[in-house]
């Protein structure tokens, strides 16, 4: 009887998925027939362990106000993945990946993950960016490892947020950046420290935004302080929009200091418009944001109207700095950027945005791709999801070469921990050393 009561179940769920992502399907099909373009050819065997080729998902934001955010992850990803290739692959399997871009939208994300999974057959999922986007594909993610029996992984993401740090998702995805509540928390920490206390949030009305806010609370609470005023902006924002009325809005509550929320086009206009307006207080973004994106819009209008748009902006980072040549992983990372040089496909292409030799975000990418490789060696030459989510698990201080190791295991599925510090000298991202004269106007 139980099997009977099975069937119709995962009968539904087939017609459901394969009905939607055919409608999909069709209609990127139509968009790219009308741009001339023509789409990766699909039909690979479901079951990726039994191909010679290691074939790794990815959905993430490659055009539109988000573009960078992609870009550089893929880029740093790819430029490890270059070079095991280059040495023979992973016990002789060379690694590809399946690229398809969200444009940082949560339907396109869940349309990418079923075609991923269902008609690419990637053998795990990786560097999907940001928090709308994964918290809609995690329940299919979730739903297609329970309808195969297998232990599908999700192996470094581009967000900080807890859905997938928290059940009923966190057993499929290995995190191996700090939380958005742990940056958030360790900035009102540095804040307070530095004399503020009235702490206002900016943040894009989203499942990120509001992540990034409940982190601000947290750390508040436990100085028995809450948020003294909010503002909002829409995903999708670009610089060029005007934000005066959040800047009213927070400025009226006469805050100390902002803690931004979102992505680099979007904070980038709240803190244009802030300066525009001569409010000069402190204003913070998370990792998240695109550093090296937000810069370059800030410094470019700032050559145009003869005005600093950098003083008092502090972001937090997940990484260390890409610049600090004293550690032997960023020193590997530099080299294999430039000497590979990787390039997203040309069809994925955003022709507003030129890629960073290198940035925050292609580290993390390319310490995602270290971490993932590490796996796929420990799960020995026959190679199987159980036996990568294994050698993921046995990872303990595992050492990248960025001064802080990674541990995961059976019940941590987080690997590292820490947040640093950055803002702008001399149009580039510095760590922080005197935190008064960082937040000082």
């Amino acid at each position: 009887m139980e099997g009977k009561q099975e069937l119709p179940r995962r009968w539904f769920l087939r017609v459901a998925v394969g009905g939607i992502t055919s409608a999909v399907l069709a209609g990127q099909s139509a968009m790219a027939r009308a741009r001339g373009e023509s789409l990766p050819q699909t039909g690979a065997p479901r079951l990726a362990v039994a191909s010679r080729t290691i074939k790794i998902g990815m959905s993430a934001a490659f055009t539109g106000t988000a573009a960078a955010l992609g870009t550089e992850l893929y880029r740093g990803a790819q430029a490890y993945y270059d070079e095991i290739n280059d040495r023979g692959g992973i016990h002789g399997r060379p690694i590809s990946v399946a690229v398809l871009d969200d444009r940082y939208e949560p339907l396109p994300c869940v349309m990418n993950t079923l075609r991923l999974l269902e008609e690419e057959g990637v053998f795990l999922l990786s560097g999907y960016v940001g928090t709308p986007t994964l918290t809609r594909a995690l329940p299919f993610i979730k739903q297609y490892a329970q309808e195969h029996d297998e232990d599908l992984a999700v192996v470094g993401v581009f967000t900080g947020a807890q859905p997938q740090r928290e059940p009923p998702y966190g057993e499929y995805v290995f995190n191996i950046r700090a939380s958005y509540r742990q940056e958030m928390m360790a900035l009102v920490d540095q804040f307070w420290r530095a004399g503020a206390r009235e702490f206002g949030v900016f943040y894009q009305i989203d499942a990120y935004g509001r992540s990034g806010t409940d982190g601000v609370a947290r750390g508040l609470a436990r100085r028995g302080a809450t948020i003294a005023a909010e503002a909002t902006y829409a995903r999708g924002a670009r610089f060029e929009d005007d934000m005066s009325l959040a800047v009213k809005t927070l400025r009226e509550g006469r805050v100390d200091v902002v803690l931004c929320t979102g992505v680099y086009q979007g904070c980038g206009a709240f803190i244009r418009s802030a300066r525009d307006l001569g409010w000069n207080v402190p204003i913070s973004n998370l990792s998240f944001v695109g550093s090296e994106a937000l810069l370059g819009l800030l410094t470019e209008h700032g050559r145009k109207t003869g005005r600093d748009y950098t003083r008092a902006i502090i972001n937090s980072q997940v990484v260390p700095s890409y610049d600090d040549l004293t550690l032997p992983g960023v020193r590997e990372y530099r080299a294999l950027m430039d000497k590979n040089n990787p390039a997203i496909p040309h069809s994925l292409r955003d022709p507003s945005y030129t890629p960073r030799s290198y940035s925050f975000i292609s580290l993390e990418g390319f310490i995602n791709a270290k971490v993932i490789v590490e796996g796929l060696r420990r799960a020995g030459p026959h190679l199987t999801r159980h036996g990568f989510r294994q050698g993921l698990e046995s990872l303990h201080g595992f050492d990248l070469g960025i001064g802080a190791p990674l541990s995961f295991g059976a019940s941590r599925h987080q690997g590292l921990d820490s947040v640093y510090f950055t803002h702008v000298e001399n149009e580039r991202w510095v760590p922080i050393t005197d935190w008064k004269a960082a937040v000082s106007a």
